[in-house]
């Protein structure tokens, strides 16, 4: 919707300079980060009898979906915010083609799901979103912030050279 992937309205919810790298095609996911590759393998282990990856359109690819429940598979709870954030993006997308889904998001490695329903608060929270991520992606690459999952993320080498730490949002 709009040019925007789930995977921007994950980003946007980790870290602005990600997803402005992201925006403009700088991938750094698929360089044997080692966190990437576990999750990958989580992704494609899990849940294998529902069916795989309903991607309605380019910007949209959800991992699982059976009936009228999406599922998408993470690694760990850590982000569960952004994990939720990236959902009801999904539902809202759906929902403005009259697709009418319910969400869950699932760690299997701690045997935890939640479910995810698109309210009023959040199409609120995901219109908000959407209008700032288009106001990140359109202006000058984010400083970098150090931020507590710098340490294991696919652009921290990018991030750490020669950049000045940025206190505060």
């Amino acid at each position: 919707m709009d040019g925007i992937s789930g995977v921007e309205m994950h980003y946007y919810a980790i870290c602005k300079r990600k997803l402005w790298l992201f925006h403009r095609g700088i991938r750094f996911e698929d360089d044997g980060n080692e966190r990437v590759t576990a999750g990958k393998i989580v992704h494609e282990n899990s849940y294998s009898r529902m069916d795989k990856e309903f991607a309605p359109d380019e910007d949209i690819r959800i991992d699982r979906q059976a009936g009228d429940v999406l599922r998408e598979i993470k690694l760990t709870s850590k982000m569960e915010a952004a994990d939720r954030l990236q959902m009801l993006y999904y539902l809202y997308v759906l929902k403005s083609r009259g697709i009418f889904r319910k969400g869950l998001l699932s760690y299997p490695s701690e045997r935890k799901t939640i479910e995810v329903l698109l309210d009023e608060a959040g199409e609120a929270q995901v219109m908000i979103a959407m209008k700032n991520i288009k106001r990140i992606v359109s202006s000058e690459i984010p400083k970098f912030k150090k931020l507590p999952y710098c340490g294991k993320c696919a652009y921290k080498d990018f991030c750490l050279s020669g950049e000045v730490e940025v206190n505060g949002s």
